[in-house]
């Protein structure tokens, strides 16, 4: 290793090449650092020298706006013109093709307007910053608003009044389809009441899921579950809109175990109880059910039910017990609801309190 550390040091160098007398390993630093080149000289544009071209630069931007303002008028038009029918898959491209393109041409026209603003109209001059601290002193405070001030000079915002007016106009206008489509998801009738109440009444007998298929109590062994809907729910005009709330586990308990709340004693039929399969929690699907334990198991976030008290909850995030399908049996063995939920189904909203 010595001979080898010799020969590096005997050997030239780069500093001793170029002549220097540090030791060896000490940084050479140029004593003529690279002279700052400035900013390039500035290009005057046809806006900057014509008033003319000014004025057609203003007129072309503010028609960008004005067709922004177009296109969102046009984008509603269109909603309400296209209407989506379930049944024609074809309306849905219909639909979407024309508002689409609306909303399409209101963003495009109102994004082109300002960077043609921009290019044409506002001052071009490059600038040098320095980088400041967050928080600037009251005079460094002082000096942003002058820029904000200096900013509007340049661009002409409070003096070219019709850039300034179809820009608003353009910027009121095009959340305008928005507000329409997401008001319009709301329904015609009450939420409250759509929410409380589901396709169960009484006399519907349960049948199978997705069979449609009546259930007969003679057909519900102890331990066994069916998943249930109401019957005609499948010739629902909003089939999968109803089977969000009304679907139903029914299962079976020897009926010794079971311990029914005051006032629900006549809510099952020997030992058959029904209760809703939404989840109190958020609505995932309550699926799993455990006959050993008589538990029910939401897989989404692990809420546990207790079947044989009234499925309150015994662990996790779910707030309250899952709802109960009051039921019966008709004169010919199947079984029947005897009345809507009592309570509403799914995660708790907004107007619960109230009833």
């Amino acid at each position: 290793m010595a001979e080898h550390d010799d020969e590096a040091l005997n050997s030239s160098s780069a500093v001793e090449k170029h002549g220097a007398t540090e030791p060896v390993g000490t940084a050479v630093l140029p004593h003529e650092p690279f002279e700052n080149p400035g900013e390039p000289p500035h290009r005057a544009r046809r806006t900057d020298v014509d008033p003319k071209k000014q004025r057609l630069a203003e007129r072309q931007v503010a028609t960008f706006f004005y067709v922004s303002i177009v296109a969102s008028v046009l984008s509603i038009a269109a909603y309400i013109a296209f209407p989506i029918d379930s049944k024609d898959f074809g309306s849905v491209r219909s639909a979407n093709l024309f508002l689409g393109l609306a909303i399409t041409l209101a963003l495009l026209a109102l994004g082109i307007g300002a960077v043609y603003w921009s290019k044409t109209l506002v001052s071009d001059r490059e600038i040098t910053e320095m980088r400041h601290t967050t928080r600037g002193t009251d005079a460094t405070r002082a000096k942003a608003v002058e820029a904000f001030q200096l900013a509007d000079k340049e661009s002409g915002f409070s003096r070219r009044k019709l850039i300034r007016n179809s820009l608003i106009g353009a910027l009121v206008a095009f959340p305008l389809p928005g507000i329409v489509l997401v008001r319009d998801l709301a329904p015609k009738e009450d939420p409250n009441e759509l929410l409380r109440h589901t396709f169960w009444k009484s006399g519907l007998r349960l049948t199978k899921d997705p069979t449609g298929l009546p259930i007969k109590a003679s057909d519900v062994t102890i331990g066994s579950v069916f998943h249930v809907i109401p019957e005609g729910m499948l010739d629902s005009e909003d089939m999968l809109e109803e089977k969000a709330k009304a679907a139903v586990l029914l299962m079976r308990l020897d009926p010794k175990d079971l311990n029914p709340a005051k006032g629900h004693e006549n809510w099952g039929y020997d030992g058959i109880v029904a209760y809703s399969k939404i989840c109190t929690h958020v609505g995932c699907p309550v699926a799993l059910y455990e006959q050993q334990t008589h538990h029910l198991l939401c897989p989404c976030h692990q809420s546990t039910f207790d079947v044989s008290n009234n499925c309150e909850v015994i662990f996790g995030p779910a707030a309250r017990p899952l709802p109960q399908l009051p039921i019966s049996v008709d004169d010919d063995g199947y079984l029947v609801a005897q009345s809507d939920f009592h309570e509403p189904v799914g995660p708790s909203f907004w107007e619960r309190a109230r009833s």
